[in-house]
């Protein structure tokens, strides 16, 4: 079948009023649950998976994997507002959206992010759609080994994200990994570094870290903020409309990001979360000005809101095409399709072409959704802003504790939370950037599995990294970014000791 065909096809399908009822629950419940921080939709879908046994298979999984991508829009919601992230994957329009919220830009942000996330999810589509077969040929070509090199790349690449020093950035990538190896090392399954603790035999909860490095944080260092709110005139819409200049700063970084955000959302096993991050390195690399970003920086919410939204889509391409869940989330899915007597896999779009163009064109339908939805919500969302400190930072904590309870039903991880939201104001205390830990240590535990298979299957041969042309290849970009920073220090250094000579011979 051409995709003409099976576009036509998916539209009668998706446009039957129970999958449009289904698809426009799970938009809205995607974005609910993404506003409110640490419930996440893996939870989300955990519980309504049961549900989905009396609902038609095709309207199930539309509903399910509206509450997947409409998570994406709601996450930035609270990153934005509150400086605290929704979901894992927008911990990164903390950086530069919050900066933008003090500043009483919160409505542009808000708005761009939606946009941001309309646009990578509609091209997600469109390469989910045009190249579905070739990105699924493309995943099986990656081994442990080139997986191992893509995360060390990310990892070379997350040093850059801090706003300072890039020593720091270096260490709290470290930080990281070190939190990353917490828990039971999953090939010998010997516990490492719980202190005898049971809780940690799992590891430390990602939204637990989220939680506390970004929002108690926050709520540490604003306990003493007895300033008015900064939004006092009423919201219109024309004070969220961005300027010529948001939009020109928009537009390339979008592309950018929603590139990125197809790529790691069709590899097995890497997400939205490092889509988003890569994304945001990558804007502050190609940037004329990378002192901005940290300080309100436009390029700093669009990039990583359209890359984790495009990766949001294309996450289906492994899933759908070769039976491979990419995430927890993905193998949920694919639980619910095998619950339905449905059998991913590459005959999935031959045998049950209904299905499968039915849940593609309802992705569109469902962003379509998504943008109606959340535009004029963004006065309601800055309207919270006008809540004062002493009454909106109480909720806050209630909300954080609720949100990281729920996950695992466990008072530990709220003890946890708060700890870790301790030591991240001793962070920024210091001015240690937070973002690269948080992505060293999602990428930490997936590294060293992939390090130790891929040595596993070579006999302990290092080699095996330099002989196969991708992992190579990306080894190879990783050693140009370290040279290429390195000389960037060392260039900026002789240029002020220059100017420190200069000033000193003019006295």
């Amino acid at each position: 079948m051409d995709i003409a065909n099976g576009l036509l096809l998916g539209l009668q399908s998706a446009l039957q009023p129970t999958t449009l009822l289904y698809c426009f629950i799970g938009v809205f419940l995607g974005t609910l649950i993404g506003v409110l921080p640490g419930i996440g939709a893996l939870a989300t879908i955990s519980l309504l998976l049961p549900i989905t046994y009396h609902i038609p298979p095709t309207a199930a999984i539309v509903m399910l994997a509206g509450v997947y991508y409409g998570a994406q829009y709601g996450g930035s919601t609270a990153s934005i507002l509150l400086n605290l992230p929704g979901t894992p994957s927008s911990a990164v329009a903390c950086l530069d959206g919050y900066p933008m919220a003090k500043q009483g830009r919160a409505g542009v942000a808000l708005f761009m992010t939606t946009i941001a996330s309309f646009v990578g999810s509609m091209l997600g589509i469109l390469v989910l759609v045009m190249f579905s077969p070739v990105i699924a040929e493309l995943g099986l070509q990656f081994g442990p080994a080139e997986y191992f090199a893509m995360m060390l790349l990310g990892l070379v690449a997350a040093s850059t994200l801090a706003s300072g020093s890039a020593l720091k950035g270096l260490a709290m990538v470290v930080l990281g990994l070190v939190l990353g190896t917490v828990g039971t090392d999953v090939n010998s399954g010997v516990a490492r570094f719980d202190f005898r603790i049971p809780e940690l035999m799992d590891g430390i909860n990602l939204v637990a870290l989220a939680m506390g490095l970004f929002g108690i944080a926050e709520v540490i260092s604003s306990i003493n903020n007895t300033t008015e709110s900064k939004v006092k005139e009423k919201i219109t819409f024309r004070s969220m409309t961005p300027t010529r200049k948001d939009w020109k700063e928009s537009v390339f970084p979008m592309l950018r990001g929603t590139g990125i955000g197809s790529f790691f959302g069709a590899l097995p096993g890497t997400g939205s979360s490092i889509a988003s991050f890569m994304s945001y390195a990558v804007e502050k690399k190609v940037s004329k000005d990378p002192g901005k970003f940290g300080k309100g920086a436009i390029e700093g919410i669009t990039a990583p809101e359209s890359a984790n939204n495009a990766a949001a889509q294309t996450a289906f391409v492994p899933t759908l095409s070769l039976g491979i869940p990419g995430d927890a989330v993905m193998a949920l899915m694919l639980g619910a399709l095998i619950i339905h007597g449905i059998q991913p896999g590459p005959l999935l779009m031959t045998q049950q072409p209904d299905l499968f163009w039915g849940l593609i064109v309802s992705f569109g339908i469902g962003n379509i959704m998504l943008m109606i939805l959340n535009l004029p919500l963004i006065g309601i969302w800055v309207a919270i802003l006008r809540i004062p400190y002493n009454v909106l930072y109480p909720a806050i904590l209630v909300f954080i504790s609720l949100g990281v309870y729920s996950v695992n039903n466990n008072t530990f991880d709220v003890y946890m939370v708060a700890l870790l939201g301790v030591f991240g104001y001793a962070l920024a205390v210091l001015k240690f950037e937070v973002a690269p830990l948080l992505l060293g240590f999602v990428l930490g535990p997936m590294m060293e599995e992939n390090l130790r298979r891929a040595l596993l299957l070579s006999r302990g041969d290092m080699m095996t990294f330099i002989e196969r042309p991708i992992s190579a290849g990306f080894l190879a970009v990783g050693a140009a970014l370290v040279l290429w920073t390195a000389y960037a220090s060392f260039k900026r250094a002789l240029k002020g000791r220059e100017r420190r000579m200069d000033e000193q011979a003019n006295d």
